[in-house]
């Protein structure tokens, strides 16, 4: 299984990014998929989950109205669109593939290697 997340970057505050990732070896509409965050010396953290088929999703209550995740179950892609981006959401960015629904990051199965995402002032 391969988890490949790409699309990080410099960002200027307020700015927007728009993370993909990538998935092969599993099958993938059979799996929730999730994004997560990691900042420099602070645990993991989750960020936005959506559902196998893409009928539900989930935020977390600090990115609700600025991001919006989204798959492609025929290209086995989710994606993460992030506006009104702010500095203190700099962290490398994880996409995570489980069975069911979660937030938790040790729920997940599958991990990807990380998006590296810096916000600037």
């Amino acid at each position: 299984v391969q988890l490949q997340a790409s699309g990080g970057g410099l960002v200027q505050a307020g700015g927007f990014l728009r993370l993909s990732c990538a998935a092969s070896g599993l099958p993938f509409s059979l799996y929730n998929m999730g994004w997560f965050r990691q900042a420099p010396g602070k645990e993991r953290e989750f960020v936005a989950g959506i559902s196998r088929t893409g009928g539900m999703t989930y935020y977390d209550d600090s990115v609700k109205g600025r991001f919006a995740i989204s798959r492609d179950n025929a290209e086995n892609t989710v994606l993460l669109q992030m506006n009104s981006l702010k500095v203190e959401e700099t962290a490398v960015y994880y996409c995570a593939a489980r069975i069911g629904v979660a937030r938790t990051a040790t729920a997940y199965e599958y991990w990807g290697q990380g998006t590296e995402v810096t916000v600037s002032s």
